[in-house]
């Protein structure tokens, strides 16, 4: 059997205006702004990967990561694109961190091989395709907006609400009894502060927000404060998730074996990829932490890979793949569909997701080749 090879590699800048401002309290989103990879390979198969860079948390922008993956994809052509471990080990050996550029050559990689072997992601990975729910998240803004996007949102079938917070104990209570008045008790709440509390302002507002039944905080303090993350955790009647602190399974060790939180949320932006939020998920379940899959702000393409992976591993038990939300218009056909919040999976080989043509012709891109 002839060994295949990657011969042509297409990067893109995915740009798309969102209906809304997106406030956290790590900055304001107003656009998103993603890379798309393209593996192209002699047997006649591609494959999709999708980054999402945010330059607050892994410190790439769209530019950042387009260069980054220019250069990336020389290592890879030309090389067996179902070694997935040696390319991976390529890509990491010439550059450290660039997380999210990595992110969507993993991806790409792990469409090609599924598709290769005629199997959907979740199947290829060793799993089952199983139905899961994902929460919508509300940006920050005042408490009687935030409650009638929570009341909406209800009203669109979703059995969770994520809430941003992370300005001050004062404002950040009254935003969380606004929508728990508003939502009555049959929703689960979910808080996340991105960092944005001091240690004292986070025991003082997660001690005051026990009383809303929240289902957890992600990131309450500087991510580098994990020794503040363990005091918290110890403290709080609200359980702690640790999501800006984790990137890959070193971070995954340093925190199960610090005893620093209760949960972790992988980001495939966030891990470089399929292939460490695996690992991840390996050390989470060693250590009993279950896992959450989260998003930056990728389309359906990105959404439908990590979906894959919740499908494959039960001990991812929560979801938060909603950046598919807020979006002026869809450039994906195929991939996941939103049942209110129930997510469902397609049943093709690869993760099933591909980009309208049309779409790709109003996108700034380029193509790295075999070398004449």
């Amino acid at each position: 059997m002839k060994e295949s090879s990657i011969v042509r590699i297409e990067l893109y800048k995915l740009t798309i205006a969102r209906r809304e401002q997106f406030r956290i309290s790590l900055g304001v989103m107003d656009s998103v702004e993603n890379i798309l990879v393209q593996i192209h390979t002699t047997d006649g198969l591609y494959g999709w990967g999708e980054g999402s860079p945010l330059p607050y948390i892994c410190g790439e922008t769209q530019a950042i990561s387009l260069e980054a993956a220019r250069t990336l994809a020389g290592f890879l052509i030309g090389k067996d694109p179902y070694a997935i471990e040696a390319r991976l080990h390529d890509l990491d050996r010439f550059l450290v961190h660039n997380t999210t550029a990595k992110s969507a050559f993993d991806m790409a990689l792990y469409d090609l091989l599924a598709k290769q072997a005629g199997l959907p992601l979740y199947a290829l990975l060793g799993g089952e395709k199983r139905l899961f729910f994902t929460d919508e998240t509300i940006g920050i803004d005042s408490p009687e907006v935030m409650a009638r996007q929570a009341l909406n949102t209800k009203k669109h079938g979703f059995l969770a609400i994520k809430v941003k917070l992370g300005t001050n104990r004062h404002d950040d209570f009254e935003r969380i009894q606004a929508i728990r008045a508003a939502v009555g008790d049959d929703v689960l709440l979910r808080i996340d502060a991105n960092q944005g509390w001091d240690l004292v302002t986070a025991e003082q507002t997660l001690r005051d927000l026990a009383r809303f039944d929240i289902q957890y905080c992600e990131e309450p303090i500087a991510h580098w404060n994990q020794a503040g993350l363990r005091y918290l955790r110890e403290k709080s009647p609200i359980p702690i998730m640790a999501d800006e602190s984790l990137f890959d399974h070193h971070d995954a060790f340093r925190l199960a074996s610090l005893g620093a939180c209760d949960y972790f949320n992988i980001k495939l932006s966030k891990s470089g990829g399929i292939h460490t939020a695996l690992k991840i998920n390996a050390v989470a379940e060693s250590a009993g932490i279950q896992c959450m899959l989260g998003c930056m702000a990728e389309t359906r393409l990105g959404l439908t890979a990590a979906a894959h992976l919740v499908s494959a591993r039960p001990n991812i038990a929560f979801a938060d793949l909603d950046s598919a939300f807020n979006k002026e218009g869809d450039p994906v056909v195929g991939g996941i569909t939103y049942d209110g919040g129930w997510i469902h999976l397609p049943e093709v080989p690869g993760h099933g997701a591909d980009i309208l043509p049309e779409a790709l012709k109003s996108w700034e891109w380029c193509t790295v080749t075999v070398p004449a």
